[in-house]
């Protein structure tokens, strides 16, 4: 049986990775590692450099693969993301079924933590074929090192706080301290509230770690430039905010 490691390793620092991952990984005779292609190729380096860093089994080795792109063309959301998953899956039953040995072990380095907001858990739940054991390793995720970073606390004392994406802020709106995820289009700019505080951070925890915080309506078209800007200078970004409503 072969085992199947999916490990959190945090949200762009290499110090994230917790003493966990690191022994995991060095557990793993292949480290599987995405190639997103020439404009996401820090996300790739990023995993390169971990490996670099933590993994000293000389008998581990790196096999990199291309990942496909999502059809975002597709006008029903869902049926694109389940195609886009059945393609990585066979990618991923080709991928364990030539390079990992009989009772071997694979890992795969997961941006974040596996749970939230990254579909490799539910990919690999997909995969047919011979038995495997599936291990589940944590990581820091982006809402931590975001709020970190600004030095707050996520929560206020008895209050709940609400994840979500952008797209679905824009069709939900703010529903108490609410942490927004994926939000390509900014959904944020298109909210009115006069009493909302953002928290907004790109690239957090990297070098090019990003940081605006203040009243919306001040800040919000300052952040779509920022936004714009720093994507155009990457080619890529991944950006975290929280939403909070102004106390008093």
């Amino acid at each position: 049986m072969k085992t199947i490691l999916i490990v959190g390793i945090g949200a762009g620092n290499p110090e994230h990775l917790t003493v966990q991952a690191i022994n995991a990984l060095n557990r793993a005779d292949v480290l599987f590692i995405p190639d997103k292609g020439a404009g996401k190729a820090d996300l790739a380096g990023l995993r390169r450099d971990i490996c670099d860093r933590y993994v000293n089994n000389p008998a581990s080795r790196r096999v990199e693969y291309g990942v496909p792109r999502r059809d975002a063309a597709n006008p029903d959301y869902g049926a694109g993301v389940h195609d886009w998953h059945d393609a990585l899956a066979a990618i991923f039953a080709r991928l364990i079924d030539a390079e990992v040995p009989e009772n071997g072990v694979c890992a795969f380095l997961v941006w974040g933590d596996p749970s939230l907001y990254d579909s490799t858990i539910r990919i690999i739940g997909r995969l047919h074929g011979p038995a495997h054991k599936v291990e589940i390793i944590p990581g820091i995720t982006a809402i931590q090192a975001l709020t970190a970073a600004h030095g707050i606390a996520l929560n206020r004392i008895g209050e709940p706080v609400h994840v979500t994406t952008g797209r679905r802020l824009g069709e939900d709106g703010v529903r108490s301290d609410t942490i927004v995820m994926l939000d390509g289009q900014t959904a944020f700019a298109t909210l009115d509230d006069p009493d909302l505080d953002i928290f907004w951070g790109a690239y957090l925890g990297t070098p090019d770690e990003i940081l605006i915080e203040g009243p919306l309506p001040e800040m919000r078209d300052r952040i779509v430039e920022t936004r714009k800007a720093a994507r155009a200078r990457h080619g890529w970004i991944m950006d975290t905010y929280l939403l909070r409503k102004r106390e008093g």
